[in-house]
């Protein structure tokens, strides 16, 4: 037997053997109702005295195999609109660890009940929903089998809560109008976990392996409904806006008033569908990006964090990988380069998606936008498209096709012939086994544009093994030099890359920590039209601890070579003379992080590192010390600092980075935010200040204050006020 022969088999072992079906360990049934139950938190109605109870939940942290030392017990009743739930949780003195009375609160610093609800049955995404012992609530959308959230996503549903000195209890009601899930189903894969921050406690319904995330789809439990459910009847959505800005430019010296009207519209179809239709959106109110520091020669990703593009997000944004190549990445979208090279808004005209479940193995999108031209800015108007398929195979695995087209209309002089469309199109497996130990992504895609059809690949082969004790990682990629992604995410090119680390975990028992672990990672970069040169290579060993208490420690030590094709400055600083390239550089550097225990009120982190950087030195430190007004509010002060030595005549710098964060909530409805940014790279010291009120669900009036100064001279640069009012009324 020839080895192609035998590699193939192998392969097809892997991918089958370890798609075996998926094992429910518990299960509990909901009540069904006619009665429409008044939520106060009190769980005093008849029907919760006769539901069944869902208990008994298991530690998943400090450790992983022993009973919850403070129980949590819930029930499941539901009628034939809604979805209600209720919970007893146990507590130690009352003490309750709460940050904000924000929705959409941070879970790791927040004592909450969560629920997880695969209506589908596919192991690989679901709803969450989530609830504090101050009724806050948050919800969002599970995708990767439980390795992704995204918690931006929005939806009409309540819960109310009562405090007690041993004890607190929450009653929950989802509209089933807020879901989707299969006409005629009876039981979805389903599970409860607590974050008890106050006690350094994490509690899950079903266990789940201390080595696997606590929002893994593959370790779930069953919900079974007593009737058959009956159709999934999303409302008609309009979500108008109304927004009122003025800006002025102190560059340019331009002054700017501006009224802008527009809205979304969402559109149920079917069971599984959702029809997303945007005109003349507008995201002034969308959370500024945290401002970091660069010293590397590739861009940085940033999150999307705008709502038109989260709702079924990992369906277009999940292919390739997040590191060397996403095929599409929807922040390119409204954003433009112009004549001189600066990356400017572009105004999005309209667009629509559509996304969903064809059945329940089958996902479809589609997703298409027209941008609007800027000829004073030599901007062409594009419209960007995205057409992608998602098959479920054996247990927990995906096999995905996707197209995506970025094309120009228009004929204007300025548009380079070369960049009227770009197409990309691929095929991506996702790997995962039903226990989740074997997990892998592998995908070929191929780019099109004018003249320029040969080639153009990027390739990628990955394998993770992950168990109680070991985890283990081989990676391949391969990214040729002429492959374009216009609307993806491709840091670097004409590169042949090899990933492989291997991690060795132990947990002591009668320790104060939970678990720690060792792990050895090796990457190197190739360049094949550079005759395969070893390029870039760096090997890190790492300590990682977790200690009872929550906080958190580690340290590595790395060894780098980075060889540069060309001269680069990793000061940014103007008229320094570049570092040369067409030569290596070889340094080793030292790292050491600690985090503190996020149930105290002052909260903290440091971290620093030492070594080499390219021909000279480096030496960076920051941390973060945060407080808590608990319920009402919290503050956060960080800074970063990198000094960098060189030798003459190359530039040395001292790079600072100061963010001043806090969060007043004044009710669970009246919210007001401020970020303060400072960096010396960028010269900008920048604030961020957003007053919201809530004043129906999911309806909000925003008053947005913008405001940057240069750090040379703390002159102003730019500055902004808007008034924006958005309403969401279903139909």
């Amino acid at each position: 037997m020839g080895p192609r022969k035998m590699f193939f088999l192998i392969f097809c072992f892997l991918v089958i053997g370890i798609g075996t079906a998926q094992n429910i360990s518990k299960s509990t049934t909901a009540k069904y109702t006619t009665e429409e139950l008044d939520l106060d938190g009190n769980l005093n109605e008849p029907i919760w005295e006769t539901a069944e109870t869902g208990a008994d939940f298991i530690q998943f942290f400090p450790t992983d195999s022993l009973s919850a030392k403070y129980p949590t017990t819930f029930k499941v009743v539901y009628s034939e609109t809604t979805l209600y739930l209720g919970v007893r949780a146990e507590s130690e003195k009352g003490n309750y660890v709460v940050s904000s009375l924000r929705r959409d609160f941070a879970a790791t610093t927040n004592d909450n009940i969560s629920f997880l609800f695969d209506t589908f049955n596919d192991a690989t995404t679901a709803f969450f929903f989530g609830v504090t012992p101050y009724g806050v609530q948050r919800e969002g959308l599970v995708s990767e089998g439980g390795s992704a959230f995204n918690n931006t996503w929005d939806m009409k549903w309540q819960a109310e809560a009562q405090r007690f000195d041993d004890h607190f209890t929450i009653e929950i009601a989802i509209p089933f109008t807020s879901l989707k899930f299969i006409e005629g189903a009876t039981s979805w894969r389903f599970r409860s976990y607590r974050w008890n921050i106050q006690s350094n406690e994490q509690t899950t319904w079903t266990q789940v392996p201390q080595n696997q995330l606590l929002s893994s789809l593959a370790y779930m439990g069953e919900l079974r409904f007593e009737r058959p459910l009956g159709r999934s009847r999303t409302p008609l959505a309009l979500i108008p806006y109304v927004n009122t800005l003025a800006n002025r430019d102190y560059v340019s010296d331009d002054s700017n008033v501006d009224f802008k009207i527009g809205g979304d519209a969402k559109v149920s179809i079917g069971d599984a569908m959702n029809l997303d239709i945007t005109v003349n959106p507008d995201f002034s109110n969308v959370e500024v990006d945290d401002i970091f520091t660069n010293l590397t020669r590739f861009e940085i990703q940033l999150p999307e964090k705008r709502q038109f593009f989260i709702d079924n997000s990992d369906l277009f944004a999940n292919y390739g990988n997040t590191l060397d190549n996403i095929p599409f990445f929807s922040r390119r979208i409204g954003l433009a380069r112009n004549a001189d090279g600066n990356l400017i808004e572009n105004q999005i005209i309209g667009g629509v998606r559509l996304s969903g479940k064809l059945n329940p193995t089958t996902r479809l999108g589609f997703l298409n936008l027209q941008t609007d031209a800027d000829p004073e800015n030599e901007i062409a108007s594009y419209n960007n498209m995205m057409l992608a398929f998602q098959k479920k195979v054996f247990s927990r695995s995906n096999l995905g096709l996707f197209w995506v087209n970025r094309q120009t209309f228009g004929d204007d002089d300025f548009i380079n012939p070369d960049t009227r469309y770009n197409r990309v199109l691929g095929i991506d497996y996702d790997l995962a086994s039903a226990d989740n130990i074997w997990t892998g992504n592998f995908f070929v895609h191929k780019s099109y544009q004018p003249g320029d059809n040969q080639g153009n690949f990027s390739t990628q082969s990955r394998l993770n093994y992950d168990d109680r004790n070991w985890r283990f990682v081989a990676d391949f990629v391969y990214v040729d030099e002429e492959y374009r992604a216009d609307l993806g995410f491709v840091p670097r090119k004409d590169i042949f890359k090899t990933g492989n680390s291997a991690t060795r975990r132990f947990y002591p028992k009668n320790s104060k920590l939970s678990n720690h672990s060792f792990s050895l990672l090796g990457v190197n970069f190739w360049r094949p039209n550079l005759d395969f040169k070893h390029t870039d290579y760096f090997y890190r060993a790492t300590w990682e601890a977790n200690f009872t208490n929550q906080s958190t420690f580690s340290t590595n030590v790395q060894h780098d070579y980075i060889f540069l094709t060309a001269d680069f400055d990793p000061t940014r600083s103007p008229g320094a003379v570049p570092i040369p390239g067409d030569r290596g550089y070889r340094f080793n550097q030292f790292s050491a992080e600690f985090v503190s225990n996020p149930s105290n009120l002052v909260t903290y982190g440091l971290t620093t590192s030492v070594g080499g950087f390219f021909n000279g030195e480096k030496y960076s430190f920051g941390g973060e010390v945060g407080y808590r007004f608990q319920p009402w509010a919290n503050v956060l002060f960080g800074l970063n600092y990198d000094g960098i030595r060189l030798p003459d005549p190359f530039a040395d710098a001292d790079i600072w980075l100061a963010t001043a964060r806090a969060e007043v909530t004044f009710s669970k409805s009246v919210f007001w935010n401020t970020l303060v940014q400072y960096s010396n790279q960028r010269d900008n010291f920048g604030i961020n200040s957003r007053l919201q009120w809530r004043f129906a669900p999911l309806s909000d009036l925003f008053l947005v204050y913008n405001d940057n100064y240069f750090t040379e001279t703390f002159a102003p640069r730019f500055r902004s006020i808007n008034l924006k009012l958005t309403y969401w009324l279903n139909i």
